[in-house]
């Protein structure tokens, strides 16, 4: 008898429409003023609160797993030698001064040629450069910093911010966590957005535990998925690191029966991928590449709550969710933030999975 096959998961269950004003295009002035919606995977229960109230919703003992990584000023704009403008978005940095970028226009490159960059600031008038050494597919090249973009990127680049932000930020501070700490993501863990370091100190005056992860936000956060099923979609690797402090952090919470929170799908992400690595050695840390692709069925081993923002229809994250809130909740709490007119994506509104 033939093994029966689960059913395919087809992307158009995990689509949505979404009012083009909910996309929420700065972010507000106060860090942690955004609202908090609350939805228990259990009982399916949905509760309306601020984020401000996420210490009344943890418990003492209970740990914070939060990704440290910071964005890098990987947006560079600048201008071929025949005086075309180009753009390049920098992902992965290779060997030496190499760098695995998307460029735009990407046709009209040629390799070996050379794009200068002027520096941001008006007071300086130094000039950088990159050279073409490699195209590929879907806007994939590999280009050779000069020594002066190679050291000061942040004098030439900004941060990137997603397509659907359609103004810029006047400080990009405010696109960086407040923990941010180990450069290399091409964009932000935006669940962390919302904390201060006032909430951050009080969480921990009343026995909430904080803990770090580090995962680089490559190329996959600027590619939907585009295949009719989710079995056939591809993800990208990205670099990722657990370390020993807080794989026994961890070890010390199930001690005592409490909750690991992991902060965004990137903590989530990470948090998963060392739980499949080291069963055998909880207490180690992890460092590597993965490629985790958590969809509807998945069966998760080390997260037990988890705090992050609305998700782009049809999406790698929102299968990601809808495996942890099941696709059924997740969907009403959706209709529900749409109806109160939620702000969604980056710089929008919180939800806390319990």
């Amino acid at each position: 008898m033939t093994e029966q096959q689960p059913p395919r998961l087809a992307m158009s269950d995990f689509d949505y429409v979404l009012p083009p004003e909910l996309i929420a295009q700065e972010p507000l002035a106060d860090r942690s003023g955004s609202r908090l919606l609350v939805v228990n995977r259990q009982s399916g229960d949905v509760a309306h609160r601020r984020f401000t109230d996420l210490p009344h919703l943890l418990r003492p003992g209970d740990l914070l797993v939060m990704n440290d990584s910071r964005v890098l000023p990987a947006r560079l704009v600048g201008r071929r030698t025949t005086g075309g403008e180009v753009e390049m978005l920098l992902l992965r940095e290779l060997e030496g001064r190499r760098w695995e970028c998307l460029t735009r226009p990407f046709r009209k490159l040629r390799i070996g040629e050379i794009v200068e960059f002027a520096a941001k600031s008006l007071d300086d008038k130094s000039i950088a450069s990159a050279k073409v050494i490699e195209k590929f597919g879907e806007g994939l090249a590999t280009v050779e910093l000069d020594t002066q973009l190679a050291s000061h990127p942040e004098s030439f680049g900004r941060v990137p911010l997603p397509p659907y932000i359609h103004r810029t930020l006047d400080d990009d501070e405010r696109y960086q966590t407040v923990y941010a700490h180990d450069p290399g993501s091409a964009a932000a863990p935006t669940a962390g957005l919302h904390f201060t370091n006032p909430m951050l100190e009080d969480l921990r005056t009343s026995g909430v535990e904080c803990a770090f992860v580090t995962l680089h936000v490559g190329l996959d956060t600027f590619r939907p998925v585009t295949t009719e099923n989710a079995e056939d979609h591809i993800i990208h690797s990205e670099w990722c690191r657990v370390p020993e402090a807080t794989a026994l952090a961890i070890g010390a919470a199930r001690q005592r029966k409490s909750k690991v929170i992991a902060v965004g799908t990137t903590a989530a992400r990470t948090l998963e991928t060392w739980g499949a690595n080291s069963r055998e050695r909880a207490e180690e840390g992890f460092s590597g590449m993965t490629s985790i692709y958590i969809t509807p069925g998945y069966e998760w081993n080390v997260v037990d709550a988890m705090l992050t923002n609305f998700h782009l229809p049809k999406s790698s994250l929102l299968l990601m969710m809808s495996s942890f809130a099941g696709r059924e909740k997740l969907f009403e709490a959706y209709r529900q933030a749409i109806e109160r007119r939620y702000r969604f994506f980056s710089f929008g509104d919180a939800m806390f999975v319990e």
